[in-house]
């Protein structure tokens, strides 16, 4: 009998769940937009109706446990949601004892950063590495760090919060609530909030027509410069050096073996990789220079993948 995993990524836009096998492959896939505004009971019922959702689609296969990567705060021992800002009402939800009582399966919980750093360990861009730094730059900036073979949890499940290294004393305020973090001035978000402040509505801007004069986003940049677009270029330039200076610190603090970039900004990988290597080198000493910064491989299943693997007994 095949062995599998039930997975379930959860996000404050989106509930993704999957049926997924020991080789990392999907074998069945559903997602619903999450009801977020709703409170915990709502989300976990919908968890509930995408787990039968999934499992209708291979009626021939029994998953062995749940793993689910959920937003942190988290205790991942516990199985407890202690605060996810994306989900209303959330507060010390002890969720894994909750779907293992209901759905009668044994429930791995993880911080969904790093159930995206275990997919990309295990299945992806940093298969055979002992150590690896995985960074996912999006709307925010988060990541996970496998260090000695090992997810790095830290008190309480709370480690590698990544995106709130502070990085400067400048700039706009941070969600958490402070200035200079990491994620606030070299996130997606930032990116394109640089990007609006930079144009005007119907000014005829490549990033402007793009955006339909609407606020301008990190996608849009990215597809501007493409195109060529000196103003989008000029940009991502900024974005690539704070992104070396984020990574940086990162290489300096974990010693990875590899450092990973997942995350909507990766698409622009490309584009941002020698200006983020040459502040690297200028930056870090010697010993650390020669790291390698690779784009992630699993693209938006990361965090299923990674899930499942927490209870298909790969992540050590």
């Amino acid at each position: 009998m095949k062995k599998v995993a039930l997975a379930f990524d959860l996000g404050g836009t989106e509930l993704r769940a999957a049926l997924v096998s020991e080789e990392g492959n999907l074998l069945s896939f559903s997602v619903v937009p999450t009801h977020a505004a709703e409170g915990p009971a709502a989300v976990i019922q919908q968890i509930e109706l995408l787990a039968a959702a999934v499992l209708a689609q291979t009626p021939d296969l029994s998953p062995v446990g749940i793993g689910i990567g959920a937003p942190g705060p988290l205790d991942p021992e516990a199985g407890i949601v202690i605060a996810a800002p994306t989900l209303a009402g959330w507060h010390e939800v002890p969720l894994a004892d909750i779907l293992s009582s209901h759905l009668q399966l044994s429930v791995r919980l993880e911080n969904d950063a790093n159930a995206a750093a275990l997919g990309e360990w295990r299945y992806g861009a940093g298969r055979g590495a002992r150590s690896m730094v995985f960074v996912t730059v999006s709307t925010g900036i988060g990541g996970g760090v496998i260090a000695d073979g090992r997810i790095l949890h830290g008190r309480r499940g709370l480690a590698a919060e990544i995106g709130h290294m502070t990085i400067t004393n400048e700039g706009e305020r941070c969600f958490c609530g402070a200035i200079g973090c990491f994620e606030a001035v070299a996130s997606g978000t930032a990116l394109g909030r640089r990007a609006t402040a930079c144009t005007r509505q119907f000014d005829g801007s490549a990033l402007r027509r793009l955006s339909a004069n609407a606020d301008v986003t990190g996608r849009h940049v990215v597809e501007a410069a493409r195109r060529g677009d000196a103003l989008a270029l000029e940009l991502l330039d900024a974005e690539a050096r704070w992104l070396g200076i984020g990574f940086t610190n990162l290489l300096h603090l974990y010693s990875p073996d590899i450092l990973v970039m997942g995350g909507g900004i990766s698409h622009g990988f490309d584009l941002l990789q020698e200006a983020m290597t040459a502040t690297i080198r200028n930056r870090a000493m010697p010993a650390y220079r020669d790291v390698p910064i690779v784009p992630a491989q699993l693209g938006r299943h990361a965090g299923l993948i990674g899930a499942a693997s927490l209870v298909l007994g790969s992540e050590e």
